[in-house]
């Protein structure tokens, strides 16, 4: 999808995505000191916003410019930096104690930009975190894209991490409300050290 048309599906309804922030953020940021962060990608803002609540100093990077102005209302009297940008090809002026990526899925060449992007903007000693749909997720879990040239997989995402030390890379179990089958996310965390 491009620009347009995630500008037509965030206006077509009050939000798209849950107000609350990806359950997998805050047990990462409960062992984070709080400092600067990058959300890549980051649609309404829902992450962006809470790690602003949290006392970070956020970044919020959509193609969107509907989903960017509707992050803007919802983050009240968060201060978030809305920048209405790409996240294959966003440059970072410095670099970021936290860089995220949530449910980003492009072909194989644009989410290597996106997730080069993402590697740059770590700074000495920071943190990247991702999350999407992994692979068997469409034919084994719930939820998502049903195309698997889109999604995540560790052979893919393995070796776009270089120069990052590796802490996680795998499969996590999510629980869907209203669904008897759990979701199947891959998760990256790196650091920069």
């Amino acid at each position: 999808m491009d620009s347009a048309a995630w500008d037509d599906r965030y206006a077509a309804s009050e939000l798209v995505w849950s107000a609350g922030p990806n359950q997998f953020l805050p047990p990462l940021v409960d062992v984070l000191a709080v400092g600067s962060a990058l959300d890549l990608a980051c649609g309404e803002g829902r992450n962006a916003i809470w790690l602003a609540q949290q006392g970070w100093d956020v970044t919020g990077v959509d193609f969107s410019a509907v989903g960017i102005e509707k992050a803007r209302q919802l983050a009240g009297d968060s201060t978030v930096n809305w920048i209405v940008g790409d996240a294959t090809r966003f440059d970072a002026d410095e670099g970021f104690d936290l860089v995220m990526i949530f449910y980003l899925h492009l072909d194989h060449e644009s989410f290597e930009s996106a997730v080069v992007a993402a590697v740059k903007a770590v700074a000495e000693g920071g943190t990247l975190f991702g999350v999407g749909h992994a692979v068997r997720n469409a034919t084994e879990g719930v939820g998502g894209p049903p195309y698997p040239e889109i999604l995540w997989s560790i052979d893919e995402i393995g070796p776009m991490l270089h120069g990052l030390e590796i802490v996680e890379l795998g499969e996590r179990m999510r629980p869907v409300e209203g669904s008897d089958n759990e979701a199947i996310d891959l998760v990256f965390h790196a650091e920069r050290r």
